[in-house]
């Protein structure tokens, strides 16, 4: 699902497919205020960077004349790292998967409230992959965030006559949370705050790792279903493989010895059900949207064969709203979600032994 939906938006794939396939599924409903006010800093703001500044991206180089106010942003978890610094954007998208209904992801609906502001505009065409730039114009921002998005070259150019435009460093959809958030930091005038923040959320996570050593060293292979007979298996640098290596864990060498295509770019790759009997991994990691599809997955012959599926060596991820929070996890999403999900990964773990 979520595989599938940012491939998709960043070219063509499909998003979430029934996880990121952020596709697949999609809830309805958009509560957001036709005049938003400006984004809102949070209470505590010291002194920020000196502006203009100028960033780097593999799209183009642009400079920042002054602190942002009207902030704007796309992709799957741009406006996590902008909320987490304490402001609320003007715009941000609309997330159909995920989004309970509402279009706002909960851990984003939590610190909206917590800021006392008001729900964003909500951009659409996160679930097809469509850029309507026609809606960027209306939100008047003065600036774009879009660091971890799929925007092509002439998405870019076109959004650059709207405001300024942040896009990704090197490739689409492989950002790591923690350049993410120092880019928008940089973007914002707040690299202070996101180094405090991300060396906070990096202790979070390592206080995870310590309270579950039945991770340490386990190998994995993270995957989703989005198409029949196959899986699709996120190679090691895509940012939620990176998360679990950072729980302690290790990428099982089938990941690279099965990709028929590792310059291919993309964070994923196609692999067919034929050929599952050759994955050999600790554990098995993969996203559901509900339970019923994870056991429905789990009880196919041919993956029911899997030594990991026969062994209880299996570890989904059920719901959209954890699929939306583990596959691009953020400062937000990661407390969120991993103070919930940890405790399971590790009994599965431990299944594999020492």
């Amino acid at each position: 699902m979520f595989a599938a939906a940012r491939s998709r938006a960043r070219v063509t794939l499909t998003a979430v497919a029934t996880l990121t396939a952020l596709t697949l599924a999609g809830c309805s409903g958009t509560s957001a205020t036709s005049n938003p006010a400006p984004s809102t800093p949070g209470a505590a703001s010291p002194a920020g960077d000196a502006f203009p500044v100028t960033i780097k991206s593999a799209l183009g180089e642009v400079t920042i004349e002054k602190k942002p106010e009207r902030i704007a942003t796309w992709g799957w978890s741009t406006q996590d790292a902008v909320l987490a610094l304490g402001i609320v954007p003007v715009a941000m998208p609309e997330n159909k998967y995920g989004g309970e209904g509402t279009g706002v992801l909960p851990w984003d609906a939590d610190k909206i409230k917590e800021l006392g502001g008001q729900t964003p505009v909500l951009i659409g065409g996160t679930d097809t992959g469509e850029l309507p730039v026609e809606e960027f114009v209306e939100v008047r921002p003065d600036i774009i965030l879009a660091p971890y998005s799929g925007i092509t070259q002439e998405e870019y150019d076109k959004l650059s006559k709207v405001a300024p435009v942040v896009a990704y460093p090197e490739k689409p959809w492989a950002l790591p949370w923690q350049d993410q958030l120092t880019v928008v930091g940089k973007a914002l005038g707040l690299s202070a705050q996101a180094e405090q923040l991300r060396a906070k959320t990096d202790a979070h996570i390592a206080s995870l790792a310590a309270a579950n050593p039945a991770l340490k060293g386990k190998s994995f292979v993270y995957a989703a279903t989005n198409q029949a007979d196959q899986l699709n298996v996120f190679r090691a640098d895509d940012p939620r493989v990176a998360l679990l290596v950072q729980l302690g864990m290790t990428v099982s060498p089938s990941v690279a010895e099965l990709d028929a295509d590792p310059k291919a770019g993309s964070y994923f790759y196609p692999l067919s059900f034929e050929n599952v009997g050759k994955i050999k991994t600790d554990v098995l990691v993969m996203y559901f949207a509900t339970q019923k599809e994870a056991d429905a997955f789990a009880a196919d012959p041919v993956i029911a064969a899997m030594p990991a599926i026969k062994e209880g060596r299996f570890a989904p991820i059920v719901g959209e709203s954890f699929v939306m929070a583990s596959s691009a996890p953020t400062a937000l999403s990661i407390p969120w979600m991993l103070d919930k999900y940890v405790p399971q990964l590790a009994a599965v773990a431990q299944k594999a032994g020492s």
